[in-house]
């Protein structure tokens, strides 16, 4: 946002700082140059971006400006835009991110949708458990706890993570949304931890790229979130044997084990499943389920 020449006759109106900001930042590369440009000017100005078009006309004042150059000096760089304002939506909820989470996405949303429509189809007389694998921010498990509390569901939920700092930010949500009666935190690896035949849903988003497919992810990702939350394995499928594997003997009768994975290993992850059997015979009702893009990214499996 330069102010130099003739610019400087020009006021920097809200409505003028979003319009060069977005063209700005589609010069470097960004995908949402407009939505990012208004989530930056929004967090620097304390309101929310619905309040910036009546204040199009507005004139900020320069610590407003300052704040919002920074920001957008970071984003062109490649920051990712929820670690510079702290947050991310997740299902309608807004979610504490930093760089030793990963950011909640879309494609996550389709386990709480799984999850829930089996709950819904088979509703629990005590409570449920569900351990949240690989838990991260907690996105999951305190969706997971929010969405059954809506709808009258008694559950017990365990955010579970290797990474201390993870759970720390996931301690923060689960305050944030006041379910900490419903989901506790729990370091370790896996489902190490966990009692055997104790859970009636596993949920997770588990490192699952390989070293091939890493290289060619964003810029913006390899640089910012954290390794260890992304990658497995040279073929992304190390961790994902083990949880299946640990979850045959943890998931009680009948129990589901759902959980994410990237399209490109989904057919692998699908003949694991087939391949492996529980203490009560094989796997039943696997299936695949697309994301918005058509791309297989999340498998079901039931133990028998």
């Amino acid at each position: 946002m330069s102010e130099t020449g003739s610019e400087q006759t020009e006021a920097w109106t809200i409505l003028r700082m979003l319009q060069w900001t977005t063209d700005h930042l589609k010069k470097y590369g960004s995908s949402s140059p407009r939505l990012d440009a208004e989530v930056l000017l929004a967090h620097a100005r304390n309101c929310q971006r619905i309040d910036l078009y009546a204040a199009f006309n507005e004139e900020p004042p320069e610590a407003v400006k300052a704040v919002f150059r920074d920001l957008v000096k970071r984003r062109a760089k490649g920051e990712p835009v929820a670690y510079l304002v702290g947050k991310k939506e997740f299902f309608s909820l807004s979610f504490l991110v930093n760089n030793a989470t990963l950011i909640p996405r879309n494609e996550t949303e389709h386990i709480i949708t799984e999850c829930i429509d089996r709950i819904k189809k088979n509703p629990p007389q005590s409570p449920l458990r569900i351990a949240d694998v690989c838990t991260g921010s907690g996105c999951i498990a305190v969706t997971i706890a929010k969405e059954c509390q809506r709808l009258g569901f008694p559950a017990e939920l365990i955010a579970m993570d290797l990474s201390n700092e993870a759970l720390e930010v996931a301690k923060q949500n689960i305050q944030l949304h006041n379910v900490q009666n419903s989901v506790e935190t729990l370091q370790g690896d896996l489902l190490d931890t966990i009692p055997e035949n104790s859970c009636d849903f596993i949920l997770s988003n588990p490192p699952y790229i390989s070293d091939e497919e890493y290289l060619k992810l964003d810029k913006s990702v390899r640089d910012y979130e954290p390794k260890m939350a992304l990658v497995s394995s040279p073929s992304g499928l190390e961790i994902i044997k083990r949880l299946i594997d640990q979850a045959t003997s943890k998931l009680k009768t009948g129990g589901w084990l759902i959980f994410e994975h990237s399209p490109m290993i989904a057919q692998e992850c699908n003949s694991q499943l087939s391949q492996s059997k529980t203490p009560t015979g094989p796997w039943s009702d696997i299936r695949l389920v697309k994301d918005l893009a058509g791309l297989a990214r999340v498998s079901i499996a039931r133990k028998p």
